[in-house]
């Protein structure tokens, strides 16, 4: 460990991404900051794109699909909500508490722009699909080509 170099064997952007999960790990074990102990990237998503738009589904169990706000603006999806604790009965403790909970947003760019009038979202058994329409002036078009 202590003979490496950083222009050497050790690339070092490698050292920093390893530093920023240290302390990443160290400040969230302290219970006295318990805004620092969110969960990464909630809820979790995947997003997939075609020549029509983009498909994106969310996992979000618990939720009130009412509670959700989904905006779309030119070629940015905002995703937002809360998820309300579990209000335990009189003389009950947890054992183990695992789920989080409180308010989240998620933001993220398309590769195109997005026909907002016609997004579609659905909620079915805990995951939420959102289509999302690419808009016309985007859609990519075929070019004739004339001969001379």
């Amino acid at each position: 460990m202590f003979g490496r170099t950083f222009w050497g064997t050790v690339d070092p952007w490698n050292e920093m991404e390893r530093l920023r999960r240290e302390m990443n790990r160290l400040f969230s074990s302290f219970p006295m900051f318990p805004e620092l102990r969110v969960a990464p990237g909630y809820p979790a998503m995947n997003v997939w794109t075609n020549e029509e738009g983009a498909v994106v589904t969310a996992e979000l169990p618990g939720i009130d699909p009412e509670e959700l706000d989904i905006s779309v603006i030119e070629n940015t999806l905002t995703l937002s909500g809360e998820r309300k604790p579990l209000e335990l009965k009189e003389g009950e403790v947890y054992h183990r508490r695992e789920r989080g909970y409180g308010k989240f947003t998620r933001s993220f760019q398309l590769p195109f722009n997005v026909d907002a009038n016609n997004v579609q979202a659905v909620y079915e058994k805990g995951v939420l699909r959102i289509n999302l329409p690419r808009a016309e002036a985007d859609k990519p078009r075929k070019i004739a080509v004339k001969a001379a």
